[in-house]
């Protein structure tokens, strides 16, 4: 989806990285990450940056570069990545379909804005479809290579650590 609207591969990985979370990052480490040329990731941080999609702040002698909050297209494009990633979708399938779903969360290191490659769920409720849930987590393994942990509670906690909640 968002190959064929934003061509550089580069440039999806940053845009992937910086509005997936609320990541940080610099020149060298984003390089190394995304095991590309200092220069070319160089180019498309200037260009995200002239845009006033990012914004970097001075941290010593490193530029480290963040998205920008205050665009007007930071909602947009964090829900484009969002739905890239196809965890809404994910979402809305689990409290659709699961059963008697009261919340869900998203907890953990991905919630924190780590991508660990694994995907914490909290949901709330009673009497879950526990054979679909399977179903779903297989799926969503194959789609976005990435693994799914639910914890399921019955009662809601007192105190849950996620940032985004879907449900009633």
């Amino acid at each position: 989806m968002l190959s064929s609207i934003v061509t550089s591969k580069t440039r999806i990985k940053l845009l992937l990285k910086f509005f997936s979370h609320n990541n940080t990052g610099y020149l060298r480490a984003l390089a190394k990450e995304f095991d590309e040329s200092t220069n070319s990731v160089r180019v498309e941080l200037n260009r995200l940056t002239d845009a006033g999609l990012l914004e970097t702040v001075d941290e010593g002698r490193l530029k480290v570069y963040k998205a920008n909050e205050g665009h007007p297209f930071f909602s947009e494009i964090r829900n484009m990545v969002s739905k890239f990633f196809g965890l809404e979708e994910l979402m809305e399938k689990i409290v659709r379909r699961m059963g008697a779903v009261d919340k869900a969360y998203i907890i953990g290191e991905y919630a924190m804005g780590n991508d660990t490659g694994e995907i914490e769920i909290l949901l709330i409720g009673k009497n879950l479809d526990l054979q679909y849930l399977e179903f779903l987590k297989n799926k969503t393994y194959e789609k976005l290579q990435r693994k799914v942990i639910v914890h399921i509670q019955e009662d809601e906690l007192e105190e849950v650590k996620g940032i985004m909640i879907f449900g009633s």
